[in-house]
């Protein structure tokens, strides 16, 4: 099975993942193209969703709570952070686009009794990895420290010529505090839109190994394994990752044939 999912170029609905199309147990995840005027509708039922505006203005009502007119970038690579929307499950939730916009859908296996909550820029950590041809740009929409069922979501941006998720590292094994297992989607953006970076998936023994070459609006699935991200000259990169698993903890351990590059 390909851990690559290709992005429609035209229009309202992008890319989606589901947890039966990717074959696992938690992670959900959608992008959609709005024009001004247009909405999408639906109910949580057992999910809890985070609402990332990614770009353009839109209003929003979860449950009996609404916030209208959100959304201040007009594109994922502008620095500021974007404004999103943690919306628990059973709830009825709607999104109308006030301007052009495109929003994107997390989600993952819903139970608590969180409310809805608006996440504006001003609560978005953000903070500067790696170093040299390594440097990429974080921010923290959903992060462990923030209220969330299973939940974990962040933008990444990567310079061009610069690696991302790297050191290659993985979160795939249940081995607190060294190690928690997640499930990962990367929505993947390219500045200019005609660029393209490449993703391996990979595990010790490779009896996965996939290398891809991702362009804009595609989904790489990460099941298991290792998951780094080369961006080539001339080109920006954007991802939204979107995490759950059965512990809302993110551990992870390197490849230990490249941690070596961490102790110069």
């Amino acid at each position: 099975m390909s851990l690559l999912v290709k992005a429609r170029p035209t229009g309202r609905d992008i890319v989606q993942v589901t947890p039966h199309s990717a074959g696992w147990k938690y992670v959900g995840f959608s992008a959609h193209r709005l024009g001004r005027g247009e909405s999408i509708a639906l109910n949580t039922e057992g999910r809890e969703y985070c609402l990332v505006v990614l770009s353009g203005t839109v209003s929003v009502q979860a449950g009996d709570q609404r916030w209208r007119e959100i959304g201040e970038r007009s594109s994922v690579f502008d620095t500021r952070a974007a404004y999103s929307v943690y919306v628990p499950h059973h709830q009825a939730l709607s999104i109308t686009a006030d301007t052009d916009a495109e929003v994107a859908l997390c989600s993952a296996t819903g139970h608590g009794s969180l409310p809805a909550r608006l996440i504006e820029p001003a609560n978005v950590t953000q903070s500067v990895r790696g170093q040299g041809s390594n440097t990429r740009y974080v921010s923290d929409i959903l992060p462990q420290s923030a209220p969330a069922d299973h939940l974990l979501v962040v933008e990444v941006k990567t310079p061009g010529g610069h690696s991302s998720s790297y050191p290659p590292h993985k979160h795939d094994t249940d081995n607190l505090p060294q190690e928690s297992f997640l499930e990962e989607t990367y929505y993947h953006r390219l500045n200019p839109a005609q660029g393209f970076a490449f993703q391996r998936v990979y595990v010790d023994d490779r009896s996965l190994d996939q290398s891809m070459a991702v362009e804009n609006h595609d989904v790489v699935m990460v099941p298991r394994g290792y998951h780094p991200v080369v961006v080539p000259h001339g080109y920006e990169s954007y991802y939204l990752n979107v995490m759950a698993g059965p512990k809302r903890e993110w551990h992870f351990k390197n490849d230990p044939a490249h941690e070596w590059m961490l102790q110069r």
